[in-house]
C-alpha cells in the first residue's frame, strides 16, 4: 500500500485539506471530477476559482483520474452533502482500500441520513468511516493558519490513529468515538448560523444576535440528546465551536446567506450561486426534530424562510411571541 491520502472533491475545504494533509508529511492526491480544472491546478499549483492567491503544497497533486485514488492509506471525502451518495457510489471501489473520512456538514435530503448512514449504504462491508468536523474556514487552513477540530470513528483506537495521522504543524484533530454527535454538531450549526446571519441582516443588534446563538445552542443540544449525541461532544469543538464560529462571520457561507436574507433578499438571491449546505439542511433537520418531539423553533423559522413560507419579519415577531420559560427548558 502506497502512504498517500486522498482527497475527493477539489473546492476550496478539499483543496485546504488537501493542503493540511501534506504539510502533515503526507503525498496527496487530490481529485477533482473536471480534467481540465485539475489540469490548471496541477499547472498553477493553486486554486484559481475557489482559493486564489493561497500556493498548493508541493505535496499535493492534483488529477482527474479515478484510478489514482487506489492503494491510499486514507480517503478524505469533501464534496457536499447532498452529493456524497452519488460520488461515493461512483468512487468506493479505489477510495475505500483504507478509511474513509466524511468531511461535508449536512443531511441528506429525501432519506434525512447523516452521511455515516449515507457512506454504511453505500461502502463495501467493513469499510471504516470516520468524520471529520469543526470551527475552520478554508483559507485559514490552507494557509497554515492554527486550526483545530474533531475526528469522530465508533473505534475509538482507529478514531485517534485517524487523527495522529492527519494532525499537523497548524493543523489539530481531537479524536472521539461519538460519531453522531460530531454529525449533529456540523450539520445543525450550518442551520443555525443562518438565522444569526439574518439577525444581523436585519440590522437586530449584538445583543439580539449574542441571545440567538445562545438558544440555538440550545435546541442543537436537545437535539443530540434525542439522537444519541453526547452533551460534552456538543460543548466541544464540533458543536459549540463550530457554532460560534461560523455565528459571527461573514466568511461563513451560511451565515452570509442569512444575511442576505435579512437585507431583504429572497432565498434564490441571497445564494448568489454559492453553496450554503445549511439551506438544504434545514427541511431534513427540522423533519427529524419534529419526529422525535424535539422542539427547535429558531432551526423551524429558518426552515420556512428557506422554502419561502413566511418573511423574515413575521418569524421574528413569532420568536418573541413565544412564552417565556426556564432557561435550561
Amino acid at each position: 500500500m502506497s502512504a498517500h491520502v486522498n482527497v475527493v472533491g477539489g473546492g476550496a475545504w478539499g483543496t485546504a485539506l488537501a493542503n493540511a494533509a501534506a504539510a502533515a508529511g503526507h503525498p496527496v492526491t487530490l481529485w477533482l471530477r473536471d480534467p481540465e480544472a485539475a489540469a490548471r491546478m496541477q499547472a498553477a499549483r493553486e486554486n484559481p476559482r475557489y482559493l486564489p492567491g493561497v500556493p498548493l503544497h508541493a505535496g499535493v497533486r492534483a488529477t482527474a483520474r479515478a484510478e489514482d485514488l487506489a492503494g491510499a492509506r486514507a480517503s478524505l471525502l469533501v464534496v457536499p452533502a447532498q452529493t456524497v451518495r452519488g460520488v461515493l457510489a461512483a468512487l468506493a471501489p479505489l477510495a475505500a482500500a483504507g478509511p474513509v473520512v466524511l468531511c461535508a456538514k449536512g443531511i441528506e435530503r429525501g432519506s434525512d441520513s447523516f452521511m455515516s448512514e449515507v457512506a454504511a449504504e453505500i461502502l463495501p462491508p467493513g469499510t471504516p468511516v470516520a468524520v471529520l468536523s469543526g470551527p475552520s474556514f478554508a483559507a485559514d487552513v490552507a494557509r497554515g493558519l492554527p486550526t483545530a477540530v474533531t475526528l469522530a470513528a465508533a473505534d475509538a483506537g482507529r478514531a485517534a490513529a485517524l487523527g495522529t495521522l492527519l494532525s499537523g504543524p497548524a493543523f489539530r484533530l481531537y479524536h472521539t468515538d461519538d460519531v453522531r454527535g460530531v454529525e449533529i454538531g456540523g450539520a445543525g450549526k450550518n442551520v443555525l448560523a443562518i438565522a444569526c446571519g439574518i439577525v444581523a441582516g436585519r440590522g437586530l443588534g449584538e445583543s439580539a444576535r449574542a441571545a440567538l446563538i445562545a438558544r440555538a445552542f440550545a435546541e442543537l443540544m436537545r437535539f443530540a440528546r434525542a439522537f444519541g449525541g453526547r452533551p460534552e461532544t456538543l460543548m466541544g469543538l464540533s458543536g459549540l465551536g463550530d457554532l460560534v464560529l461560523t455565528a459571527s462571520s461573514p466568511q461563513s457561507r451560511n451565515f452570509a446567506f442569512g444575511q442576505r436574507l435579512g437585507a431583504g433578499a429572497s432565498p434564490e438571491d441571497a445564494a448568489g450561486g454559492k453553496l450554503a449546505e445549511g439551506a438544504f439542511t434545514a427541511a431534513a433537520l427540522t423533519g427529524l426534530a419534529r419526529a422525535r418531539g424535539v422542539e427547535m423553533p429558531v432551526a423551524e423559522a429558518v426552515a420556512a424562510i428557506v422554502a419561502g413560507r413566511a418573511g423574515v419579519d413575521a418569524v421574528v415577531s413569532g420568536l418573541l411571541a413565544r412564552p417565556l420559560r426556564g432557561e435550561t427548558e
